[in-house]
């Protein structure tokens, strides 16, 4: 048992590791010469490693966009009362977690091996969340359950869960991609797949985001760089200036981060960094997946005949750049329509995670601009911001008040959010 928990923990809960295996594992299967295999490893480790970087600066620069809006709407963190926190559910449930996790997988190839549903879910860190935030949704509905059950029943959706939610989605990623080798491995999925029937009954194909015509003297806008930069810039000044001319504690706060440097200077360099972290993930989606599906090859033939990698969602974004901005944008206004309509009608304080609201929206958004074009990424953005300021109200007051609210106020999302209730429910009839 400790030797499983220690590859769950140390294998299946680093992604870059287990994807390094994987890579490795299909190079050997091919037979590659030593050069090959070592290059091509470390190469796909090296780019998902660069993605995780950038993910990493991005988060940095979000962590002074939410506080600076929250001021802005003169929004506090709201109290949740006594509950165990995921340092105290770790400790109780960890194991179970990570050995529910990794039988997941097994199920997840072995479905793939001997069902039409081809699908490998390589999305480590996602597999670890998901776990975690579904084994809290059902102890809250139950109790305390035996080990044994609850990483039965925790190991069998998300095997199935890992399996059917690429199945989903490939049919729209054949369309974003124009191939089949890849599939979308992301909790983004529930968004993406709204975004895109959206997109199709409201949108405009033919209004693609990617042939926008601009004027040129603005061809710069072409470039998904200086979109970022510029979109990211704006927000940040916008919300920089209120806040300077706040005198309020929460105000004096943020601009004392500052430190010695102009608080709104400080502020479009976080805009800008953000959009340097963006071009650091591209650049690593571009040198993972030039090693990964190549090296997939050899499981695909060898161990799970035709099957396809489900990969992290920023693996679409080079496909429709604009897109990706487009559906964050939707998601940003729809957050702040929420914040309102969620304080003034419910009485919640939505966090409006950024992190969750990019990742997602940016999937989101290019799902919808492949279905409805310009007006179907907005679209799937705004359902995106919907689903998560709803989602994440019924997830803390009703799913998880008891267990770990705090946790699913930045680690929880889409497709939780909308599975949430249903593992309830299964819990429910299960223990």
């Amino acid at each position: 048992m400790d030797t499983i928990i220690w590859i769950a923990t140390n294998v299946f809960g680093e992604a870059a590791i287990l994807l390094g295996f994987i890579v490795l594992l299909g190079l050997l299967l091919q037979k590659k010469s030593a050069s090959q295999t070592i290059s091509g490893t470390f190469k796909a480790v090296i780019g998902f490693l660069i993605i995780s970087a950038g993910s990493g600066v991005i988060v940095n620069a979000l962590v002074v966009f939410e506080p600076l809006w929250k001021e802005v709407f003169n929004l506090s963190d709201q109290p949740l009362g006594d509950f165990m926190g995921q340092e105290g559910f770790n400790a109780k449930y960890g194991s179970a977690v990570t050995l529910a996790m990794t039988l997941g997988f097994v199920i997840n190839v072995l479905l793939a091996r001997f069902t039409r549903f081809k699908y490998i879910y390589l999305t480590g860190h996602m597999m670890f969340w998901t776990t975690t935030i579904f084994a809290g949704v059902v102890i809250q509905a139950v109790g305390d359950v035996s080990f044994g059950k609850l990483v039965i029943f925790l190991a069998v959706i998300m095997g199935l869960y890992w399996t059917l939610q690429p199945a989903l989605t490939q049919p729209f990623m054949r369309k974003i991609m124009g191939n089949d080798n890849i599939a979308l491995g992301h909790t983004s999925a529930s968004v993406a797949l709204l975004g895109a029937v959206a997109g199709k009954y409201l949108g405009n194909k033919e209004n693609d985001s990617e042939k926008i015509k601009l004027p040129k003297g603005l061809d710069f806008l072409r470039d998904s760089n200086v979109i970022t930069a510029l979109t990211m810039g704006i927000l940040f000044l916008v919300g920089a200036i209120i806040v300077s001319l706040k005198d309020t504690p929460g105000a004096e706060a943020l601009v004392a981060a500052a430190g010695d440097k102009n608080f709104i200077i400080y502020a479009i360099i976080q805009s800008l960094t953000f959009a340097a972290g963006i071009a650091v993930v591209l650049l690593g989606v571009r040198m993972f997946i030039g090693e990964m599906v190549p090296a997939f090859k050899g499981i695909a033939t060898k161990i799970v005949p035709g099957a396809k990698p489900a990969l992290d969602s920023p693996v679409v974004f080079p496909f429709a750049p604009n897109a990706v901005i487009l559906g964050f944008l939707g998601a940003f206004v729809g957050a702040l329509i929420w914040l309102v309509v969620l304080g003034n009608t419910v009485g919640y304080v939505f966090v409006p995670t950024m992190i969750v609201l990019f990742f997602h929206a940016a999937t989101a958004g290019v799902f919808g601009n492949a279905t409805g074009g310009v007006r179907g990424a907005l679209l799937a953005g705004f359902i995106t911001s919907t689903v998560v300021a709803w989602g994440q109200f019924i997830m803390v007051k009703f799913l998880l008040s008891d267990t770990i609210p705090d946790t699913a106020m930045w680690a929880a999302d889409s497709d939780m959010f909308i599975l949430g209730p249903i593992i309830r429910f299964l819990a429910q009839l299960f223990f």
